[in-house]
């Protein structure tokens, strides 16, 4: 497979190969990781996560954490059926996401950082910008020039993103289609940082100290893990604690309460199964 993608030279690994796959790319890369982090006022860092592993693993991580810890949706019916809308477009912050791990210039030992606010998100990265580019022109019709060629190709086959270099021609669709304003691009010296706005309607101020998630299947907790498994139906208890970032007893616990309950039950064994939200 690494030879299909080009991969290895020479019977070598190339250093993409490591960043792409390897469990602990960090090992070799200091700073190939994700921090996250959600602020109040100013400097006021409420909490953070850090994201690490293989650029393939944690690329739709670090989104499902994004959406299941750090926003929360505001909650409206039409004709009865629950809609939930979220501050920021899940496409735009997907696609972000993905350009910085791609684009990043991993070698400076910068990890990529996303600062959460109220109104606004910033995703940075360490990148080498091409010297005939302004910000200016990231919002027109490019073409495709990926800093990491070799990381971008890997993505791309994984179905990732694709291949002419519409990434932000995509942010600024769902942006819009959401009603949000259009992204914010600002380079100082070698990083860049892509600026988010919320949609006015669906931001929700968080409370400056986090919730306490215990309170069963009335509380929030409940619902953050049914959207982990929507999102991945094979995932594992240990799995939901290290998405949500909560004990493994606590998950278990609320797991017992999901399925007395008959909102979600397991389908095979262990090791196989499988849950299905009822």
């Amino acid at each position: 497979m690494l030879e299909k993608l080009g991969l290895i030279t020479d019977g070598k690994l190339k250093r993409a190969a490591v960043l792409l796959f390897y469990r602990n790319p960090q090992r070799l890369f200091t700073g190939c990781y994700v921090k996250i982090g959600r602020f109040g006022i100013g400097s006021d860092l409420q909490y953070q996560d850090v994201v690490e592993g293989s650029l393939i693993l944690i690329a739709d991580r670090v989104v499902d954490l994004i959406y299941l810890k750090y926003l929360k949706a505001k909650i409206t019916y039409e004709n009865d059926v629950r809609v939930e809308t979220y501050p920021f477009a899940r496409e735009a912050v997907r696609e972000a996401v993905y350009n910085a791990l791609i684009h990043c210039k991993w070698e400076d030992g910068i990890p990529i950082q996303i600062r959460i606010e109220d109104k606004n998100m910033y995703i940075s990265n360490a990148c080498v910008f091409p010297s005939d580019w302004t910000t200016e022109n990231l919002m027109r019709t490019h073409n495709s020039r990926p800093y990491n060629p070799d990381l971008a190709g890997t993505f791309y086959r994984a179905g990732y993103i694709e291949a002419w270099g519409r990434g932000i021609q995509k942010i600024c669709e769902a942006c819009e289609e959401l009603g949000a304003p259009m992204p914010e691009y600002i380079l100082i010296g070698d990083d860049l940082t892509v600026k988010l706005s919320a949609f006015e309607s669906a931001a929700i101020s968080e409370p400056k100290t986090p919730r306490r998630q215990n309170g069963g299947l009335n509380g929030g907790l409940a619902d953050r893990i049914i959207m982990v498994i929507l999102s991945n139906k094979a995932v594992t208890i240990a799995e939901i604690s290290d998405i949500l970032t909560i004990p493994k007893r606590t998950v278990e616990r609320e797991i017992k309460n999901l399925r007395e309950s008959g909102r979600i039950t397991r389908k095979g064994g262990r090791r196989y199964g499988y849950w299905e939200i009822m």
